[in-house]
């Protein structure tokens, strides 16, 4: 005969329920309906199907009573997605936390349309789309400090781990990105604050050797875009068509100047993308320039921003933004 378990009523908990789940080791316990777990995963449903009658099964509360190898609180938040729909929100870093629990079980479990769900919550920060990422950036200059921390209050080293974990290749070349704004240094030492979040489903903090890697490729490709968009893109360039500066030349000598000052405003830890952006509002000021060389440059800069976005999942050797949201957000 079975022992008595002990156990803490976890929540949900329902009165009517019909199977317990516990979460074995902190013996916290869910008492909810075969039924609804099983109607939307096959592997609830293998693993909740009746023991034969002569099998020795345990229970509990007069309920079957299956043993779940889970953090309580990742268990806890799945179960309420499944019976109340998902709810994601970006407020602090444990909104994170909490999603990303729902994520690593969703996918445990194949539960597909909470991990689309969830895979789609995190794309709309760490994009796939140009679009998205400029209105992070956007967000992130106009969003108030949380706990200290600027928006998107998560730290990419984070995501990456949590992509990596639960097979979210989308999320992968967005997270490198802005992970390789961070000094090598200040990864290694886990000391950043976005790196202290105290939650149970929060992702590991240690870079493994695989994305060191594709941190260093990420690293060097960022500074060979600016060293590129300086030296091609604002240093050689030649007058539009129908300049109306031609005869002078000021437009050009505009260029040059503005080459010059590009040259000396960028750092390790600039964002080639944002600094593009840049060096279109830095023209702006600068009167002697034509309106049809204003405006070829700025599709020049446009077109680059286009091009850098594209090819940013070859850096580190993974498919094209189209065949990566083809797996990722339209299974």
């Amino acid at each position: 005969m079975n022992q008595p378990v002990s156990y803490e009523r976890g929540d949900p908990w329902f009165d009517d329920g019909n199977i317990v789940l516990l979460a074995d080791g902190a013996n916290v316990a869910f008492k909810v309906h075969r039924g609804i777990l099983s109607r939307h995963s096959d592997i609830f449903q293998t693993m909740f199907q009746l023991p034969p009658p002569q099998a020795d099964v345990e229970m509990l509360d007069d309920c079957h009573l299956v043993r779940m190898y889970d953090l309580p609180v990742e268990l806890s938040n799945l179960i309420k997605a499944l019976y109340d729909g998902a709810t994601f929100q970006n407020r602090s870093g444990r909104d994170f936390c909490d999603l990303a629990g729902v994520l690593r079980l969703s996918t445990k479990y194949f539960i597909m349309h909470l991990r689309k769900q969830a895979i789609r919550f995190l794309s709309q920060t760490w994009s796939h789309t140009l679009r998205g990422h400029d209105e992070m950036l956007e967000a992130a200059i106009k969003s108030p400090l949380v706990d200290g921390t600027t928006y998107p209050y998560v730290h990419p080293l984070h995501v990456l781990n949590l992509a990596r974990e639960t097979n979210v290749r989308i999320l992968v070349p967005s997270a490198l990105y802005f992970l390789s704004l961070y000094p090598l240094d200040s990864i290694l030492r886990r000391d950043h604050p976005k790196l202290q979040i105290d939650h149970p489903s929060c992702p590991s903090s240690e870079l493994s050797p695989q994305d060191l890697k594709e941190y260093t490729l990420m690293f060097q490709h960022r500074i060979d875009v600016i060293l590129d968009f300086v030296r091609r893109v604002c240093g050689q360039r030649k007058a539009a068509a129908n300049c109306k500066n031609d005869d002078s030349g000021a437009c050009l000598k505009a260029f040059s100047r503005l080459c010059t000052t590009l040259s000396r405003s960028w750092m390790v830890r600039t964002g080639p993308l944002h600094f593009m952006v840049q060096a279109i509002d830095e023209l702006s000021s600068i009167s002697s320039v034509c309106m049809p060389c204003r405006r070829v440059f700025r599709e020049d800069v446009l077109s680059a921003r286009q091009e850098v976005w594209k090819g940013l999942p070859a850096v580190i050797g993974i498919p094209g933004w189209d065949d990566l949201e083809a797996t990722d957000l339209n299974f």
